[in-house]
């Protein structure tokens, strides 16, 4: 899954982007905070903050297939994402990167990870300060997923970085 985040970009490039995007990967791609994009784009779904629309509001707009996802950092956040399909908990290691991804925030660490993701009863992915050494040891507290920018960005040889995350991924 890929997430479209370009805060500072017009919403006419914003689509523009995303369509490309759409078109072009065969994996879904997602919009961060920016319904209207999302489905001006043809995306997947929409990531939503506490920065933005409810969860709530947006779910019986959309069909069932277009998907949602909510930002945890805390227990009180688990209210706000009942009707997500997924969550994005953290920060788990690092500050997150955005408002309702644990911006300014502690680190949960596993344990904090570990408590969140059971109870949010739905997939997890986690976000802030993770690594290809962490991600296994992520994956085994119960994220469905991790969420990285600069362990494949801020890499000399990026392709290698993810191939690395990649191989933290449980089988089956």
């Amino acid at each position: 899954m890929l997430l479209l985040r370009l805060k500072h970009v017009d919403a006419s490039l914003l689509v523009e982007v995303g369509r490309a995007l759409v078109t072009s990967l065969s994996i879904p791609v997602i919009v961060s905070e920016r319904l209207d994009v999302a489905l001006a784009c043809g995306a997947a779904g929409v990531h939503l903050t506490s920065a933005s629309m409810p969860i709530a509001a947006v779910r019986p707009q959309v069909s069932t297939s277009f998907l949602i996802g909510g930002s945890v950092s805390s227990a009180t956040d688990l209210r706000s994402v009942e009707q997500a399909d997924y969550v994005t908990i953290g920060p788990v290691f690092g500050a997150g990167v955005g408002a309702g991804v644990g911006a300014g925030g502690a680190a949960l660490g596993v344990d904090g990870f570990r408590r969140l993701a059971l109870a949010s009863g739905r997939p997890v992915v986690a976000i802030g300060g993770l690594t290809s050494t962490s991600a296994a040891e992520i994956y085994r507290a119960g994220a469905s997923g991790v969420a990285v920018i600069r362990e494949v960005f801020g890499a000399t040889d990026p392709e290698s970085a993810a191939r690395l995350l990649g191989a933290a991924i449980p089988a089956g």
